[in-house]
């Protein structure tokens, strides 16, 4: 007993801010004082006002827009990340200045020759060609120091195959393009670096990222944490509730699986480990609901914005196709949380410790406005840029509506700074997935590797989803969601397609598996993210968040199978049925996984649960019957057999 409190005395504290940095390569950025402090902290305001200003006005050009938007996003790469992780994160290196520097340089050739560079298409100059490769190269590498390494492979092996193909006999060669063709297509076009990816990021992306900075500064974090703790902390295994309700809250605030993890999770996890959870489930049910983050509507990851492109239709109607499976995805954790505190038999955190709900939405309900406000605008069929302008307004006048909610002038001014920080990783991800995407769409090798998978899986629909979600799943080890969707999309949403599924489904199926990389081992970076802050084993804690988030891994093949579950060829009726029926399989699938209903199940009941689960989730109105059966036999034998000690007892 005395050796357990002097091991709490000396526990260290865990600072929040540094373990983002030691995880996440994006949060790893220089922390200047003094003379630099002041210089980037004005780049950083004047990035989110140029951005404000086009989307406001809108009066630049496409592809100026983009060029302006990538010279900010370069220089403050260089200038706020060292080369290495053992850089110093205090000081400017002047390799790192001098590289900012000359990116802008580039960017200031692209733009004074904006006319002539286009006037002169197909016919560029070798002064245009030098100053292209070395912005693609200076891309390249901001993009592994602020993103990764394996992106930037990736990329290279793109660049090196549209050069080399003539000379790949048998391996998907093409006709070979030189040098100068290369060079010119990723850099000077539409196709490449320029290309839709970081268009998207260069206009509405960074509202909405700029958004969540905002939402961030008015304190909707606490009050999130407060409201869940008031709905759940006093049930059974409260503060694991508390975590999954939390980070379904700020998903729809935060696209970032790994700093949900660590600001949720650095006050949830700490309460699971206090109630008897051990520190690899305290971490993986934080992570696993952090990684949800991304598919909660109405503000989901970036790709998100993406596959709308994609397909062709409104952000409005990814974000409504996402409802019931992010539905499903927290419930199948909510669920699987309730019968593990219950199989071990913990308790909730007391009523009178907790925050009472309704002095507390009376006093800060209003902070949901700007949450509001966006939601109302996207279904009254306003752009994505006009809705994120109009949440950004109001987030900026919430706060004064009550004095309890006041916040510093100062510290919605740092929102701007916060937004343009945190779009810069994304951006450089969106500029290398252009070069990626570029070389696709120049060697026609995206046809070619469907080609390739469709032959491979024999045009069955099962191992194509299989190997697309393989493929993601590796991706995903070393690659932003929103690059690996991007890659998946490009070569196997198209095979999917091929095979009769609906283009959003196809799109939606590379998307969530690129985010559930985040919580599958090997490297699971939420998983990681959540074990530093429990102490916990980070391979046991990604395989718990496995299992929790089993629903994730379910759902997908499921929408591609019947895509009535995201929303598609169905009518309001049916959607009531799928989701009551697709609650009560969650619910047979996760007792399944956690071997607890009403009481321990048997390996027979484990099985039946399962089966019948599935066939809940299934849409269909003969699945939902023997779903019913299987699922409700389990449950109506275990109440029997464990209602019988009690009455035999009375």
């Amino acid at each position: 007993m005395f050796g357990s409190k002097k091991k709490e005395n000396t526990a260290p504290v865990i600072n929040p801010d540094d373990l983002l940095a030691d995880i996440d390569k994006e949060s790893a950025y220089r922390r200047f004082e003094g003379a630099w402090h002041i210089i980037v902290t004005v780049l950083l305001v004047a990035f989110s006002l140029f951005q404000l200003s086009t989307a406001v006005l809108g009066t630049l050009p496409a592809q100026l827009q983009r060029m302006v938007h990538l010279g900010f996003v370069i220089l403050l790469g260089y200038w706020l990340y060292p080369a290495t992780a053992k850089g110093d994160r205090t000081k400017m290196h002047p390799l790192d200045f001098v590289l900012g520097l000359v990116f802008v340089g580039v960017a200031g050739y692209y733009i004074v020759n904006y006319k002539g560079l286009v006037s002169r298409s197909g016919a560029y100059t070798t002064l245009d060609l030098i100053v292209g490769a070395i912005g693609i190269l200076l891309v390249l590498e901001a993009c592994r120091r602020i993103v990764g390494m394996p992106i930037v492979v990736i990329a290279s092996v793109f660049i090196l195959y549209a050069y080399f193909g003539p000379y790949m006999p048998g391996f998907m060669n093409h006709r070979g393009y030189g040098i100068p063709r290369i060079i010119s297509h990723l850099f000077y076009t539409t196709e490449g670096i320029m290309g839709m990816p970081i268009g998207l990021c260069a206009t509405f992306i960074f509202l909405f990222i700029l958004f969540g900075a905002f939402l961030e500064k008015t304190g909707i974090g606490q009050f999130f944490i407060d409201l869940s703790n008031g709905i759940a902390g006093f049930s059974a295994g409260g503060p694991a509730k508390v975590a999954v309700l939390t980070s379904a809250l700020q998903g729809t605030v935060s696209g970032s699986s790994v700093s949900n993890t660590v600001t949720t999770g650095s006050f949830t996890i700490p309460l699971m480990k206090s109630l008897g959870y051990s520190p690899e489930f305290a971490g993986a049910v934080e992570a696993a609901a952090s990684t949800g983050g991304q598919i909660m509507p109405p503000i989901m990851g970036a790709a998100a914005f993406l596959i709308a492109e994609a397909v062709g239709v409104n952000y409005f109607d990814v974000a409504k196709a996402a409802v019931i499976p992010a539905l499903l995805y927290f419930s199948g954790i909510w669920i699987m949380v309730h019968l593990e505190a219950k199989k071990l038999g913990l308790k909730g955190v007391p009523r009178e410790k907790l925050p009472k709900i309704w002095p507390l939405l009376r006093d800060k309900g209003h902070l949901l406005l700007p949450l509001v406000a966006i939601i109302a605008l996207l279904i009254m069929g306003k752009t994505p840029t006009f809705s994120a302008l109009g949440g950004i307004a109001a987030s900026v006048v919430v706060p004064f509506l009550r004095k309890s909610t006041w916040v510093p002038i100062k510290d919605v001014a740092s929102a701007l700074v916060a937004g343009a920080k945190n779009t810069i990783g994304v951006a450089c991800a969106c500029g290398v997935a252009g070069i990626i995407v570029g070389v696709v769409t120049l060697t026609g090798l995206g046809l070619k590797l469907g080609e390739g998978l469709f032959s491979l899986t024999g045009g069955l629909i099962l191992p194509t989803l299989f190997f697309t979600m393989i493929t993601s799943l590796v991706l995903g080890m070393g690659v932003p969601t929103t690059a690996n969707y991007l890659i998946t999309s490009v070569i196997a949403a198209p095979i999917i397609m091929k095979l009769g599924v609906p283009a959003l489904a196809a799109h939606m199926f590379a998307f969530y598996f690129g985010i559930l990389a985040d919580i599958t081992p090997p490297v699971a970076l939420a998983a990681y993210a959540g074990s530093a802050i429990s102490g916990g084993n980070a391979f046991k804690t990604g395989c718990i968040a496995t299992k929790l988030a089993i629903g994730a891994f379910i759902i997908p093949y499921i929408f591609v199978l019947s895509p009535e579950l995201i929303l598609i060829d169905t009518v309001w009726y049916e959607v009531i049925q799928i989701i009551c029926t697709s609650m009560i399989g969650m619910l047979g699938v996760s007792a399944c996984m956690t071997g607890y209903l009403m009481g321990k199940t048997a390996w027979w009941e484990r099985i039946l649960l399962l089966v019948g689960g599935l066939m809940l989730i299934i849409p269909g109105l003969v699945t939902d019957v023997c779903g019913i059966g299987l699922v409700g036999g389990v449950a109506a034998f275990q109440y029997v057999t464990h209602r019988k000690p009690k009455t035999a007892q009375a």
